[in-house]
């Protein structure tokens, strides 16, 4: 395995996740894989959760001093990552034959899968207590219902295709449904084969690709519903869910071994940067004071972010108005979609 630290070894860096649901040290699908990554490589940081802007695409993020690497910049984080010298575990690995076609099986047909078991193929809880629970119930509950409609927008699922499922046209629901499932079952019995008995896809070591699968597994695994489509097909190859529950028990919950290095978690509310600031997420004491500039500019960002997201609520109700709720919601017989 191969490690890049830069300049900023000494350096503390954290992570900011959303947070911890599930038995997981974060349960959102986009910021386990980078907690694993960092895992992987032994690369030492601190964990921090943000729960007040649940749909923000820059989390997960990086920071380290005036250093942040967001989700939503240069192909995500770990891509920053890479390129920034500080921590990679690919170097070697890119030039695989197979590379490429696994990392597209896993970024693109597993993620469309995961994405459409938690906002639509289930009962959507297990969303919902990953982004939106701890906002407040009209604001969280509209919050995820627009993005059940967004994503079944980009899935290109619409009241027409829900309503005329048995049609021949390629974007029936029935048709969209089929070929998510079909594509996660192709990729499933590939990477199974791939996998075989090693402890990691490439060369028994470990790659950001073992990090992305495996955050797919776990959450497949541990936060959808037994009812899952996904997940049933999942459990088809045992040794996949033998290697994602092996390397949970060694990353996860022996992350505090003395063996490895140590791992804090710290609840954070603090607002994604755009750019870099002297923001820390380290807990602050509760003596009485006069608050901080830091502490007032803070609170009159959360004051914002409150009007913004009822104008949000307030927009998409007004947007919604004129839509029938089988646009949000599919019919009970549609949510019984099966697929051997």
């Amino acid at each position: 395995m191969e490690q890049v630290v830069g300049e900023r070894e000494a350096e503390e860096f954290t992570v900011v996740a959303r947070k911890p649901y599930f038995g997981l040290p974060t349960a959102c699908p986009i910021c386990l894989p980078l907690f694993i990554y960092l895992k992987l490589a032994h690369f030492p940081f601190r964990l921090s959760f943000n729960s007040i802007f649940p749909d923000s695409d820059q989390i997960p993020y990086v920071e380290s001093g005036t250093y942040v690497a967001y989700n939503n910049e240069n192909s995500g984080v770990v891509e920053c990552l890479k390129k920034d010298g500080i921590v990679d575990l690919d170097s070697e690995f890119q030039s695989a034959p197979d590379w490429v076609s696994i990392q597209a099986m896993i970024n693109s047909w597993l993620a469309d899968a995961l994405t459409y078991e938690l906002w639509v193929g289930t009962d959507g809880r297990s969303a919902y207590k990953i982004y939106y629970s701890d906002l407040s119930w009209p604001i969280g509950k509209v919050l995820f219902l627009k993005q059940v409609y967004s994503v079944k927008q980009r899935l290109g699922i619409t009241k027409d295709n829900a309503e005329h499922r048995e049609d021949e046209n390629c974007t029936s629901l029935y048709s969209i449904c089929g070929q998510i499932y079909r594509r996660a079952k192709i990729a499933y019995g590939a990477l199974s084969t791939k996998l075989g008995e090693q402890n990691f896809l490439f060369d028994d070591r470990p790659s950001s690709l073992d990090a992305t699968f495996l955050g797919h597994v776990l959450v497949t695994l541990h936060a959808l519903p037994d009812t899952s489509v996904l997940r049933s097909k999942l459990l088809e190859h045992d040794n996949i869910v033998r290697y994602a529950e092996k390397l949970k028990t060694e990353l996860i919950e022996s992350g505090s071994s003395s063996s490895g290095p140590q791992f804090r978690s710290v609840p954070s509310s603090s607002t994604p940067r755009k750019g870099p600031s002297n923001w820390s997420s380290k807990p602050k004491s509760k003596p009485k004071r006069e608050k901080t500039e830091e502490e007032k500019t803070f609170k009159r960002r959360a004051k914002y972010f409150l009007a913004a997201q009822l104008l949000a609520v307030l927009l998409f109700l007004s947007v919604m108005g004129g839509y029938d709720s089988g646009d949000l919601e599919l019919d009970d017989e549609d949510e019984g979609i099966s697929f051997n």
